[in-house]
């Protein structure tokens, strides 16, 4: 991950900054080797994720870049952003397809009215904490961790159950839907745990 923020420290204690991060987040079932069942379903993603926040700091100690009697302080942070996501998988044929537009548990079909197709621009809630300290004058070194709540399940478009197979707008998407090595699922079967949403972190230097 990488990006650019920029910070503005209002006084000793409290900071406004807004960042433009890039980064990317990944998963593989057949790399799970401590839980069959998920090694079974046999499921993998990538997705990158461009996330535009705006934050409010909280210096713990006072802090003053160049003012050797505040040098360095612990900190939180929290705020508001807005990010884009894009599931993707990679199929038989080697190509790598974008997940949501396949609807792979049924999301606004007719056979499942109750699942509604999630949007990939969405926002989340950051909130961290981290240590700041004054070089010099001009120069600081700052260490983040921030984790970051949404409001989706689909960040690796998994959530609900499968589908039965041949409902689905293509065989790509019967494909990227059941991909289990224990033979195929019937309809209704978990595929994944709709009560917890998905979260991300973000950690920078």
């Amino acid at each position: 991950s990488g990006g650019i923020v920029i910070r503005k420290n209002i006084d000793r204690r409290i900071v406004v900054k807004g960042e433009l991060l890039v980064g990317y987040i990944r998963g593989d079932d057949s790399r799970n080797l401590n839980d069959s069942v998920k090694l079974n379903r046999n499921l993998h993603f990538r997705s990158p994720i461009y996330e535009l926040s705006g934050q409010v700091e909280f210096n713990f100690l006072p802090y003053e870049t160049g003012n050797s009697l505040y040098p360095f302080t612990p900190f939180v942070f929290a705020g508001i952003s807005l990010f884009r996501f894009n599931p993707q998988a990679e199929a038989n044929s080697g190509e790598w397809v974008a997940l949501q537009p396949l609807v792979t548990e049924g999301q606004g079909t007719t056979s499942f009215q109750d699942r509604k197709k999630y949007a990939l621009t969405q926002f989340s809630i950051p909130m961290g904490g981290g240590f700041k300290i004054a070089v010099n004058k001009t120069f600081n070194i700052i260490l983040e961790y921030g984790i970051r709540k949404t409001f989706t399940d689909y960040l690796d478009d998994v959530s609900t159950t499968y589908t039965g197979g041949n409902l689905l707008v293509s065989d790509v998407a019967n494909e990227m839907s059941d991909r289990s090595l224990d033979g195929t699922k019937a309809i209704g079967e978990q595929r994944g745990n709709s009560k917890n949403n998905d979260w991300y972190t973000f950690t920078g230097i």
